[in-house]
């Protein structure tokens, strides 16, 4: 990379990405086509952008871990079972063509524009989580990890509904479990796009940087909030996403 506006233009929009990414999702809708415009291939970019994520999540676990929140003792079953599915979806992923990204994504971010919109009551404290729930949950985690494998962008969103609805848990530690989730089945994928040769190693690296810097002091400002700074982020990346997916 010889470009210095390359190289601010990934760290700056690694950095915005890291920050909606951990306190909502949808940041891959921004640095996917970021890359693909920089001339990266789609399949190449679909791996170069999961260097970022998965550093982004390594430094976001980190920040909520500091902050006292427990991730771990649900988010063990959940990363599993999305390890498995990742598995599938990556296998998938290197050969993917570039229109069948918003495609599949438009589908799923109209479904979840439609399921925001649905009046529900507010979660004012986490509900001790079952045994029903907590398999049913970690059931539809292994579907969270072929899409997560298979093309990533928008998945924040769909952890959450399971997380906040399936698994009744503050929006707070719903992010938390994200991130770690993610981070998990990531370094497989990672592992995968690299065999198949599908990543920009000096662009992940470089975007990286931001991811990791807006993960960490979001992750710590998210809990610091508490929920209604996460709900904003939710709704409003939600339309931004709908919107540029159906109009652009």
């Amino acid at each position: 990379m010889d470009s210095v506006l390359e190289i601010i233009l990934l760290v700056s929009v690694g950095l915005f990405v890291g920050v909606i990414n951990t306190l909502a999702g949808g940041g891959s809708l921004i640095s996917l086509p970021l890359l693909i415009f920089l001339g990266l291939p789609p399949a190449v970019a679909n791996g170069t952008n999961r260097v970022a994520i998965l550093i982004q999540n390594t430094f976001g676990v980190a920040g909520f871990k500091s902050k006292g929140i427990d991730f771990f003792t649900f988010g063990k079953w959940a990363a599993l079972a999305a390890l498995f599915g990742a598995m599938i979806g990556a296998q998938i992923a290197v050969d993917i063509k570039g229109e069948v990204f918003n495609r599949i994504l438009a589908v799923v971010m109209v479904l979840v524009v439609i399921y925001m919109l649905i009046p529900k009551k507010k979660l004012m404290a986490e509900i001790p989580l079952t045994k029903k729930r907590k398999w049913w949950s970690v059931f539809l985690f292994f579907f969270i990890g072929i899409y997560g494998g298979f093309i990533q962008a928008g998945v924040g969103f769909l952890i959450l509904l399971i997380l906040s609805n399936v698994n009744q848990f503050t929006l707070v530690k719903s992010n938390a479990v994200k991130m770690f989730v993610v981070l998990v089945y990531m370094a497989l994928t990672v592992a995968i796009f690299a065999y198949n040769d599908k990543i920009n190693w000096k662009y992940g690296i470089t975007m990286s940087i931001g991811n990791g810097t807006g993960a960490w002091l979001a992750s710590r400002y998210a809990v610091k909030k508490g929920d209604q700074i996460v709900k904003v982020f939710l709704i409003v990346m939600v339309f931004a996403m709908a919107i540029k997916l159906w109009f652009f």
